[in-house]
C-alpha cells in the first residue's frame, strides 16, 4: 500500500469514528432527554402514588421530597391539596416540626374550610407540643414544665380550636386529652416557680403563685402541691388564720400529703447542684413517684 493510500485510509477511519459519535451523542441526547420530559409530565396520580408508598414505608424524607415535587408540578386540585396534608405528616414524623407546623400555617390560609382542617390543627398541635421535647429530655433530663412554654400554650389554643370548633370530628377527643396534659405541664411549671420563692424565703412570692395555680388550673394534679405552699407560706408569715385555713383543704383532699408530716418539698442536695453532669432536678419529682405509686 502506499503511503497517500494509508494516509487517506486513516483519514476516513477519523471521519467514520466522528460520525459515530455524533449519531451516538445525539441519539443519547435525545433519550436523555425524553426520560426526564417523562419524569416531569408523570400523570399527578402516579406521583402521588410513589410518594404515598414512601410513607408506607415510613420513608418520610423521600416522603416529603415526591410530595413537594407533586405540588410543584401540580399546584391545584384534590390531590394537591391531599399532598400538602401528606407533606406536614411526614415533616412531622422526620422531627422537622417547624417545616411542619409551616406546611399546616399555608394549608390553613389557603383552604380554610376544607375537610381537613380539623386534623391541621390537631396536627400543628401535636407538632407544637412536641417541639424540643425530645432533645431536651434526651439531653438535659430536663422535663417540659420547665422550659419555654410558648410551644406548649400554642400547643393548647390549636387542641382547643379542635375541640371547640370541631366537636364532632374524629380528633376531639383526643385533642380534649391532651389539653389536660398540658393543662397539668403549665400548673406544674407554676408550682415550680412557687417552690423556688419557697426556697429563697420569698414567702409572699411564693403565696402569690400557688394562689395563681389555683385559679388558674383548678383540679390539676398539683392542686394539692399548691395548696401545701400556701400553708407554708402562710405558716412562716405568721399569719396563723390562712395557714390553718390551707392546712384543713389539704388535710381534706389529701391526708397522706407529705408537708402534713414535714418531709414536703424535698429539695435537691446541695451537693447535686454544684454537680454539672447531674441534670437539672425539681423537688416534684419525688411527689411524681409518690402519686404513681
Amino acid at each position: 500500500m502506499t503511503q497517500r493510500a494509508s494516509h487517506r485510509l486513516h483519514a476516513l477511519r477519523i471521519v467514520a469514528l466522528i460520525l459515530v459519535v455524533a449519531v451516538t451523542g445525539t441519539g443519547c441526547g435525545k433519550w436523555f432527554k425524553k426520560d426526564k420530559k417523562a419524569d416531569v409530565s408523570a400523570p399527578v396520580e402516579e406521583m402521588y402514588q410513589k410518594a404515598h408508598q414512601s410513607m408506607r414505608k415510613n420513608n418520610w424524607d423521600r416522603a416529603e421530597i415526591d410530595f413537594r415535587a407533586l405540588t410543584a408540578q401540580y399546584p391545584y386540585g384534590p390531590y394537591t391539596e391531599q399532598a400538602l396534608v401528606e407533606t406536614a405528616y411526614a415533616q412531622y414524623k422526620a422531627g422537622k416540626r417547624d417545616d411542619a407546623v409551616s406546611t399546616i400555617d399555608k394549608f390553613i390560609r389557603t383552604y380554610p374550610n376544607h375537610r381537613n382542617i380539623p386534623y391541621m390543627y390537631y396536627l400543628r398541635g401535636l407538632a407544637n407540643a412536641n417541639s424540643d421535647t425530645v432533645f431536651l429530655q434526651r439531653v438535659w433530663r430536663q422535663d417540659s414544665s420547665r422550659r419555654d412554654l410558648a410551644s406548649p400554650n400554642q400547643a393548647y389554643s390549636d387542641f382547643s380550636v379542635v375541640a371547640e370548633r370541631y366537636p364532632n370530628s374524629r380528633y376531639a377527643a383526643d385533642a380534649r386529652q391532651r389539653m389536660v396534659a398540658l393543662r397539668n405541664i403549665f400548673a406544674r411549671h407554676e408550682l415550680d416557680t412557687a417552690l423556688y420563692y419557697l426556697h429563697r424565703k420569698a414567702w409572699v412570692s411564693a403565696a402569690a403563685r400557688a394562689k395563681y395555680l389555683l385559679e388558674t388550673y383548678p383540679q390539676s394534679t398539683y392542686q394539692n402541691d399548691a395548696v401545701a405552699t400556701l400553708a407554708e407560706a402562710y405558716t412562716q408569715l405568721g399569719n396563723q388564720t390562712l395557714a390553718a385555713d390551707a392546712k384543713r383543704v389539704l388535710e381534706l383532699n389529701d391526708p397522706q400529703h407529705p408537708w402534713l408530716h414535714g418531709d414536703w418539698p424535698d429539695y435537691p442536695s446541695a451537693f447535686r447542684r454544684l454537680n454539672p453532669f447531674a441534670g437539672e432536678k425539681s423537688p416534684l419529682d419525688n411527689d411524681d413517684k409518690r402519686r404513681k405509686q
